[in-house]
């Protein structure tokens, strides 16, 4: 499924950060941040965890400020501009030391282990690494089946639109370098759409990706914050802005070798 081969030649990366947005999850983060510590830790993965608390109303600050004392790399940001999903998550990328980043969610529907995967396909030399958890190997458990529905028929519009391969471009759990970060630059997501923007931009500015199984439970604390009537039209705009460039730019934002 990977758009090219991987470039072996790439300096090795000296530093994961994983990028957390939250909101209103005093359920659930302290342990999302220190199952990942955990994991990052045994396998020897030099990181650091960036939660970006988007304007909570509960405890969720408070619990990442006291979590410091037993998680050494977690470095928690307020995001004290304008709110929302997609703001969060660039607030992180302003913030991060690494040179490559993991978007990983607060909830902990997204499994640990897959960060390791991911950390060690971006040092054989890819670009970017997408989970998908709809290939062999990847699976979903307590899957909404109204949002399973919408988010496999997006899917399928996004695959025959862009004539790519990638069945799970709305899934936000994915990985990249940071120079593939900031050639996706400017974002102009600033809601959940930015789960759609990053992967269109790096696949049609020719990054080099590729694609593993992964496995996605839904969150067993708080509540979701993706609201299905309240996003599609923003999908829509992102995916026509990034088909407009495909075809249309002459090439102008593409990834410039060297």
């Amino acid at each position: 499924m990977n758009r090219e081969a991987p470039n072996s030649s790439k300096e090795p990366l000296q530093l994961l950060s994983i990028v957390i947005p939250a909101r209103d999850e005093e359920g659930c983060i302290v342990s999302t941040v220190e199952h990942l510590y955990v994991e990052l830790r045994i396998h020897g993965v030099p990181h650091e965890i960036l939660v970006v608390d988007d304007g909570s109303t509960d405890s969720t600050w408070q619990k990442l400020v006291n979590l410091q004392e037993r998680v050494p790399t977690l470095n928690p940001l307020q995001n004290t501009g304008a709110h929302g999903f997609g703001r969060a998550i660039e607030c992180g990328f302003d913030h991060m030391q690494g040179n490559a980043v993991v978007i990983m969610m607060a909830d902990e529907s997204d499994d640990c282990r897959d960060v390791v995967r991911y950390w060690h396909l971006l040092n054989q030399g890819w670009d970017a690494v997408f989970g998908s958890r709809f290939v062999r190997g990847g699976g979903v458990i307590d899957y909404p089946w109204l949002k399973l529905k919408v988010n496999r028929l997006a899917n399928f519009f996004i695959r025959i639109v862009f004539g790519i391969r990638l069945n799970d471009t709305t899934n936000a759990f994915k990985a990249y370098r940071r120079a593939v970060i900031e050639g996706c630059r400017p974002l102009l997501s600033p809601h959940f759409n930015l789960t759609v923007e990053l992967p269109l931009k790096t696949i049609v500015r020719d990054y080099s990706w590729t694609v593993i199984p992964i496995t996605w439970r839904n969150r067993r604390a708080g509540e979701a914050k993706l609201k299905i009537k309240e996003m599609g039209s923003r999908y829509l705009f992102i995916c026509l802005y990034v088909w407009l460039e495909k075809y249309f730019s002459c090439g102008d934002y593409k990834k410039r070798n060297g």
